[in-house]
């Protein structure tokens, strides 16, 4: 079904839209939209891993969520910017400008709702910049609107105690927590026979990078053949599971507080679009008479 790993009962789109329209609360109401990628994940992982966290992530938090607290999720963004890793087959991308535009468009479909919340759950590191330019973009159109741009894993879970200090340094794609959720989430897509570890070199330049991570841009076929940066080879299910569910608890308290939220409202309209080159400032006697 279209839920995937969300609970139907907290998906969205399973609702006819007058009873979204006659939703209590709908101010405060949290809505989550996953974010994800298509792209490559080693030989080991498929090419779904981002998506698929976001989603079950996510999933198992709106499941755990108590029913006070209100949000529902929207269907995931599947396909992300993921241009770093286009030189591998499986992998598709979308531009920065695409991202941003379809990001930034699903936005104004929650506003004109009724909804005032919005978490963008991201699981591909590729693109959280993105995301945050449309969480800015929406604010300064509604200055009602809360816009959450945050990564799915950026939460306290138990994946820190599982992995080594290089792991922790050097580790950004395909690594032992991306194979243990995977093993957790989708145990029948994960090969690990095939899996092997792969470290970029440490960055030369420590007031670049004090923890030896690339302190400049990069493509995954920069550290060798197999996409992999970092070690999944000792990852378990149960490793899976654990993160899954310290991470889980942690969305279930970021959630109840952002329902409970009640952040600075600001008076409309107080920025427009202006011409190509960007905004200029309406008061709101000056918007009123316009």
């Amino acid at each position: 079904m279209l839920h995937g790993y969300i609970p139907p009962h907290r998906f969205l789109p399973y609702l006819s839209w007058t009873e979204i329209d006659q939703l209590p609360d709908r101010e405060n109401t949290v809505i989550v939209l996953p974010c994800g990628a298509i792209e490559q994940h080693g030989p080991h992982l498929p090419c779904s891993v981002d998506s698929v966290i976001a989603s079950g992530v996510m999933g198992e938090a709106l499941r755990r969520l108590p029913a006070a607290v209100r949000a529902f999720a929207l269907p995931p963004i599947t396909y992300g910017k993921s241009e770093e890793h286009l030189h591998f087959p499986g992998t598709v991308t979308l531009t920065g400008t695409t991202l941003l535009a379809t990001a930034t468009e699903i936005g104004e479909s929650v506003y004109r709702a009724g909804f005032r919340k919005l978490l963008l759950a991201n699981g591909h590191g590729g693109q959280p910049q993105v995301l945050e330019m449309a969480a800015r973009e929406l604010r300064l159109r509604h200055g009602d609107f809360v816009v959450v741009p945050h990564g799915v894993s950026r939460l306290p879970s138990a994946a820190s105690k599982q992995v080594s200090e290089q792991e922790k340094k050097l580790a950004m794609h395909a690594g032992h927590s991306e194979t243990a959720l995977m093993l957790a989430l989708a145990p029948e897509t994960v090969h690990m026979e095939r899996a092997a570890a792969n470290f970029p070199p440490p960055f030369p330049i420590k007031l670049l990078s004090p923890d030896g991570r690339p302190a400049c841009a990069w493509t995954a076929r920069d550290f060798g053949p197999s996409g992999v940066i970092g070690d999944p080879t000792s990852a378990t299910r149960e490793q899976g599971q654990e993160i899954l569910d310290t991470l889980a608890d942690s969305w279930v308290q970021a959630l109840t507080e952002l329902y409970q939220l009640r952040w600075l409202v600001r008076e409309e309209p107080t920025w427009e679009r202006g011409h190509q080159t960007g905004f200029i400032q309406r008061t709101p006697d000056a918007a009123a008479a316009a």
